[in-house]
């Protein structure tokens, strides 16, 4: 049998009593990560890192909010998600649905591990 062309992995478990999954899809070109409470992509941001930086220690990331809404705490959100997917998938920009009930710092940690169980760069 041969390997599969699409390289994905995916988790599910409860976040502070709240069901939720997450799907890790690898392209040639991005991280695709699914965060979702309702079962939905929810809001669908583009974190890229910054090319610009001249800090290589300290690299900065962009987000641009695709399609959903477009406020503050998405991009808060998306950063802290999705910074750490791009370091270690050799600084690939993360293409991040997100749809979550609970965005509270120890949900986001919770759904971090979740993430890093699903490593597929």
């Amino acid at each position: 049998m041969s390997e599969s062309v699409i390289r994905s992995k995916q988790a599910q478990r409860e976040v502070n009593g709240i069901p939720t999954e997450v799907v890790c899809t690898e392209f040639s070109n991005y991280i695709f990560v699914v965060l979702t409470q309702y079962g939905k992509i929810g809001t669908l941001i583009s974190v890229t890192p910054d090319s610009r930086s001249n800090d290589l220690s300290t690299p900065t990331f962009s987000t641009k909010v695709l399609l959903g809404k477009d406020e503050p705490l998405t991009h808060v959100c998306a950063k802290n998600l999705a910074m750490f997917v791009s370091q270690e998938s050799g600084n690939r920009p993360v293409l991040l649905g997100l749809a979550l009930k609970d965005s509270s710092i120890d949900a986001i940690k919770q759904i971090k591990e979740m993430i890093k169980s699903c490593q597929v760069w």
